[in-house]
């Protein structure tokens, strides 16, 4: 097929797509694949009164405003978004507190809420935010006690692993530790393994939780507020929370509340992931108790040679680097594929996650084993560097 012919094809694709098929279209040109998808969402907005619409579920309604996501840029699911709330009364959905309570939490009606705070009447406002504060809090009585356990006991196990400074020995306990070593003639003991009373910081590991707030993210987005709060309630962690798209913004002082968190997060926009690593950079103070969590997928808008120097030299000055290519229970996203091997290259393990294994990553990554293997046993697929 001539570059001509495509290019008609294309054009012809796209009329039928604007004039939504039927006799009158004019144009009578099949869809295939996500087309379908794209049209059928389309025709919900556009084409209500000849066609079912979206009716008056709301689980249909999420369905729909999770799809627009996926199939248009984000200054057009804007525009839609709120064609939607004028032409098929969806703020219905957010004013009718029984419709709300009839709503099972679900990650991706909160996605939704927050990708929408933008075009919301401000008389609603609070009704979204009680919504999204229900979804948050029925997480966090899911995932905050498998994480605060998981890290706490991390951490233990960590510090006894280290050896303690003079100022930090446990004498009489590290005497009985080694009372086989008892030697008679000297009337002492032989200090074979030394305890220590632990670290007297108040933070034992930094993380920095740096997130993507592109669209595609959102409901990735979600679950890091929600376990950066769970982290931040740890003493023996200094948690810092970072959400990028072509700017960076720390949301470290809102961690205590994540619903507020959730709603200082801009979804869309473009991607610049070398900045938001270069500002990470700056955060670090203990470059070998630091462990960075990167959440994107990839996709950077900025100079890569840029992004790949970065993550070079938070690895050669210790930091340990984890990427998640997505942090939800969606199934494998796409993704960067060259951009994933890169990392792998550099020694970042990469790949995707379920909020589930999150804890026990986090547990992984506190004792320095490898994290490649730990998802090896856990049946995740990594990026490989010959994937380039």
């Amino acid at each position: 097929m001539s570059a001509d012919e495509t290019c008609d094809n294309d054009r012809l694709r796209r009329w039928r797509l604007v004039l939504g098929g039927g006799d009158a279209d004019g144009v009578q040109v099949p869809l295939a694949g996500d087309d379908i998808g794209l049209d059928a969402s389309l025709e919900a907005l556009y084409d209500a009164d000849r066609a079912g619409s979206l009716g008056g579920s709301a689980p249909q309604i999420a369905r729909w405003l999770g799809d627009i996501r996926s199939y248009f840029p984000s200054s057009s699911v804007r525009v839609m978004q709120k064609d939607a709330l004028e032409r098929l009364k969806l703020t219905r959905l957010l004013m009718e507190p029984e419709l709300l309570e009839s709503v099972e939490p679900d990650v991706e009606l909160v996605a939704t809420l927050l990708s929408l705070k933008g075009v919301i009447p401000a008389r609603t406002r609070e009704t979204a935010r009680a919504v999204v504060r229900r979804v948050v809090e029925a997480l966090e009585r899911e995932l905050a006690p498998a994480a605060r356990a998981a890290v706490t006991g991390s951490l233990n196990r960590a510090a006894r692993k280290r050896r303690p400074r003079p100022g930090e020995i446990d004498w009489p306990r590290t005497i009985l530790k080694n009372l086989k070593t008892y030697q008679p003639e000297l009337g002492s003991v032989i200090p074979e393994t030394l305890v220590g009373f632990g670290r007297r910081r108040a933070a034992m590991q930094d993380i920095v939780l740096c997130v993507d707030q592109s669209a595609s993210m959102a409901a990735s987005m979600v679950y890091a507020g929600v376990f950066g709060a769970v982290l931040a309630g740890l003493r023996a962690v200094r948690t810092h929370m970072v959400v990028f798209d072509t700017e960076v913004v720390d949301l470290t002082e809102r961690l205590a509340d994540p619903v507020e968190l959730l709603f200082s997060v801009q979804l869309g926009g473009g991607t610049d992931i070398g900045r938001a690593l270069g500002y990470c950079k700056g955060l670090v103070q203990r470059p070998s108790e630091t462990l960075l969590v990167l959440i994107s997928d990839l996709f950077e808008g900025g100079d890569r040679d840029r992004l790949l120097r970065r993550v070079a030299e938070l690895r050669g000055a210790g930091v340990q680097v984890v990427c998640l290519l997505a942090l939800s229970d969606q199934g494998a996203p796409a993704w960067h594929h060259d951009n994933a091997a890169a990392f792998a290259g550099l020694g970042v393990p990469t790949f995707a996650c379920t909020p589930d294994r999150f804890p026990s990553l986090m547990a992984a990554a506190i004792q320095r084993e490898d994290v490649g293997l730990w998802a090896a046993r856990q049946g995740i697929v990594t990026a490989r560097p010959e994937d380039l």
